[in-house]
């Protein structure tokens, strides 16, 4: 028993005195800090540098300006021979629709070739019902097209790419003119005299459809056209800067030939066949022009017309 009450005397008499607290530091510093956070957001982490990196690049970089003008509406080709044509004569594509268990006659594996040529057309093979339903009951006869929407150019784009190369400005307005093919014709004569570009209104007056970049002849790829919503508005744009206006009128006061403006910057403006030049468009304009016809015809087609008022300016500039 004596040697037990001296053990347990050693025992209480190694332990140390009274101490001041910690206060529960030591208690916290035990506790967990919670779950690792990723490691984008560990400072010294490779990818929290990359991350960081990323982030000042994305800061630093400045949009991009915006180019262009409004967009087109899609549109479906419908039939076997439109189908084909418009794949040969390279008009837009996004999607080719093929009925199932269709007839493959000969227009049917030129379509399906000339597709697989361009290599960026989707083909997609669709039940009758569905065609049907697409194109509002058309007779699609199997072939179905789908044609994006046409890009249009925002004016002012026209005259600056005008400027950027170091020339007048030439542009063709045309107004009330209602027919796709003879925009496409026009465009097709702005782009072979070296024209900039093609204004057309957004009412009353043809679009960029698969017609008219067919009447086009592929030259609507390289020659801008732009929408606007009021073509007396965008002529009077056209006026401050400089550029002459001049209409192209059966009764205009000046002759082609004679026109000494057509050899600067100038917008051309053609009216309908039918009806001319409208009002307010004709009083915009600087000058109206006539073409001399000996033979006696009363009016030209607007894409002739185009095209020899074209003819005059590129000769003049020459």
């Amino acid at each position: 028993m004596a040697g037990n009450s001296q053990r347990r005397n050693r025992r209480t008499s190694n332990k140390k005195g009274m101490q001041v607290g910690s206060g529960g530091n030591r208690r916290r510093a035990l506790e967990g800090r919670g779950p690792t956070p990723p490691a984008e957001d560990r400072k010294k982490h490779k990818k929290n540098r990359m991350a960081t990196a990323k982030a000042k690049q994305a800061a630093s970089r400045r949009p991009a300006p915006r180019r262009g003008g409004v967009k087109g509406t899609s549109e479906m080709v419908v039939g076997r021979n439109p189908v084909f044509e418009a794949l040969r004569d390279g008009v837009p594509a996004t999607t080719l629709y093929v009925q199932q268990f269709i007839d493959n006659d000969e227009r049917v594996r030129e379509a399906l070739q000339l597709a697989g040529q361009r290599g960026n057309i989707n083909l997609m093979e669709a039940p009758r019902p569905e065609l049907d339903r697409m194109t509002n009951g058309l007779n699609h006869q199997g072939l179905v097209l789908q044609v994006p929407p046409y890009e249009y150019a925002d004016p002012q784009d026209l005259t600056a790419a005008a400027y950027d190369n170091g020339q007048d400005p030439l542009i063709v307005a045309l107004d009330g003119v209602t027919d796709p093919r003879n925009l496409g014709a026009i465009v097709r004569s702005v782009s072979a005299f070296g024209g900039h570009g093609v204004v057309v209104p957004e009412r009353r007056a043809a679009g960029m459809t698969a017609g008219a970049w067919k009447s086009s002849a592929g030259t609507a790829a390289r020659t801008p056209v732009s929408r606007v919503t009021n073509l007396t508005r965008a002529l009077e744009a056209y006026k401050k800067e400089g550029i002459a206006i001049v209409g192209l009128a059966a009764d205009g006061e000046h002759t082609v030939e004679d026109l000494e403006a057509l050899g600067g910057p100038v917008v051309i403006v053609i009216g309908s066949e039918g009806k001319g030049l409208g009002r307010l468009v004709g009083e915009t304009c600087d000058y109206r022009v006539r073409i001399s016809m000996p033979g006696g015809a009363e009016s030209l087609n607007a894409g002739v017309a185009a095209g020899i008022v074209m003819y005059e300016v590129a000769r003049r500039r020459a």
